[in-house]
This record gives structure tokens, C-alpha cells and sequence, in this order.
């Protein structure tokens, strides 16, 4: 079965109409929109501006994989009663656009996150937002990387709602020096969208680069994603380079060989 390919909206460098017709030009099947901020913002977004992102989306032949709505995560107490409203907003504006996946950054959880006053209000009010997603039919879904699969899992299960998920992204975890497929078994249960993104790992630091360049083996991770029964999104992320049109295009081709 071939990959639904998509990818993340922003990522083109272009406005949101121009990125949508590239994305359809590359031969994406899909885009994960920015929702955070800008026009897409559910606090800027009008209902002319939601028929008439439906109506592009539509023209070009595109699916939403996911909305990305990272303001910041639920690590910091200042601003965080706002953050939980702002991100059950866009809870609400995924189910509009019937696009039920929100991806973001919780922030990094700490080791002792059961222990610690900033780990127990962490657990709070991802939990909060989780139920609220859970309720609309919607999946809050945490991005990997900065933690370990095992703890981000421990975190996840403790928050035990059908409303928290994961969005994969094994370059993060490449470039952070995790098992980026050993943790796809270690989460299973959670992913429900993943970024294609590609990274390496040198003298300790990690670095992005062109998807194929990297340290992610393709074909193991792909093998392992249909091994657990994955059939959502790979969406596209190039987050550096001075020709992301052209290394989005290169990396729409390189995925279509599965």
C-alpha cells in the first residue's frame, strides 16, 4: 500500500494559498496545517476564511493530515491557563475543518515529573486538554524528541485518555540520540501521525538535513510503522536549507518509492 504523503504547511516559506498549490504541484496528497498563529489562528480564522481554505484544499486535491497547534506547551505556569484555552480552541477548529488530529510540543517532561510542582501542573493540564480532545473525537498529539520513548510513554499512559496520541517524529529523536525504532513499538499504541524529516547525530549534537541524507533508515522505519498497522500521514518537515520547495520535492519523490 502506498504512503499518504503529506506536508507541513510552513515548511514551503510561501503564503498559505501559493504553499497549498506547490503542495499539490510536488505531488503531496496532504498538508499539515499551521494553526497557532497567523490567518490560521482560530482567533483570526473567520467563517468566510474557513469556506475558503476548504474550498483550496478542495481545488488542489488535498487532505489536512493534522493542524499544528505548538503555542508553547504546558510546561510554564506563566500564560498557562491561556494556553489551555487557546489549544482547546484549536481542538474546536480541527473538528470544523473534520481533521481530528492536533499536533504540538507539550514541552519537555521532566524525569521526576511526578514528583516536581512544574511536572505535576505539566500532568494537569495536558490531561485537561486531553479529556477535552477526547470528548470532541479529537487526539491531542504530543511530538517526540526531547524525552525518551519510555518516559514519554509512562507519561502518556498516566494521563490515560483515548484523547492523547503522539505525532513520531524520528529525526528529533536521531538527533537527541534515542532509538527512534524502538521506541515506534514503545508507543504504538499512541501514534496517529508522523513527521518525515530526516537527521544526524555528531560530536553529540544533533542537526537536520535533507530527508535520505540522514541517520534514519527508511526502509527499517517504514517496515516498523506498517508493522504496527500505521496507515496515516508521513508528512513532509524541512525546517532549514535555502531551497525548501526543491528539498520537499525531493523528498515527496524519495517517499513514493514505498
Amino acid at each position: 500500500m502506498a504512503l499518504k504523503i503529506g506536508v507541513i504547511q510552513p515548511s514551503f516559506r510561501l503564503p498559505l494559498k501559493e504553499a497549498l498549490a506547490k503542495a499539490r504541484e510536488v505531488g503531496a496528497d496532504g498538508v499539515q496545517l499551521w494553526v497557532a498563529s497567523g490567518e490560521l489562528d482560530p482567533d483570526n480564522l473567520t467563517e468566510t476564511g474557513k469556506k475558503d481554505l476548504l474550498h483550496h484544499l478542495e481545488k488542489n486535491k488535498l487532505e489536512i493530515s493534522a493542524v499544528c497547534g505548538d503555542i508553547g506547551g504546558f510546561v510554564h505556569e506563566e500564560g498557562l491557563e491561556e494556553r489551555i484555552a487557546k489549544t482547546k480552541r484549536i481542538v474546536d477548529l480541527a473538528m470544523e475543518l473534520e481533521s481530528p488530529i492536533v499536533t504540538t510540543h507539550i514541552g519537555t517532561i521532566p524525569e521526576d515529573w511526578k514528583e516536581t510542582k512544574e511536572g505535576k501542573m505539566m500532568f494537569e493540564a495536558v490531561k485537561e486538554v486531553a479529556k477535552y480532545a477526547e470528548n470532541r473525537g479529537a487526539f491531542l498529539a504530543s511530538e517526540t524528541g526531547p524525552e525518551s520513548p519510555d518516559l514519554m510513554k509512562e507519561f502518556l499512559d498516566a494521563v490515560d485518555s483515548k484523547g492523547i496520541a503522539v505525532n513520531y517524529d524520528p529525526a528529533n529523536l536521531v538527533m537527541r540520540g534515542f532509538d527512534y525504532l524502538g521506541g515506534v513499538k514503545i508507543l504504538a499504541p499512541y501514534i496517529v501521525h508522523t513527521h518525515a524529516k530526516d537527521g544526524i547525530r555528531r560530536d553529540g549534537r544533533g542537526r537536520e538535513v535533507a530527508l535520505g541524507d540522514g541517520d534514519v533508515n527508511w526502509d527499517a522505519y517504514i517496515a516498523e510503522m506498517r508493522s504496527i498497522g500505521f496507515d496515516g500521514f508521513f508528512t513532509i518537515e524541512r525546517e532549514v536549507g535555502d531551497d525548501p520547495v526543491a528539498d520537499i520535492k525531493k523528498a515527496v519523490d524519495f517517499l513514493r518509492r514505498y
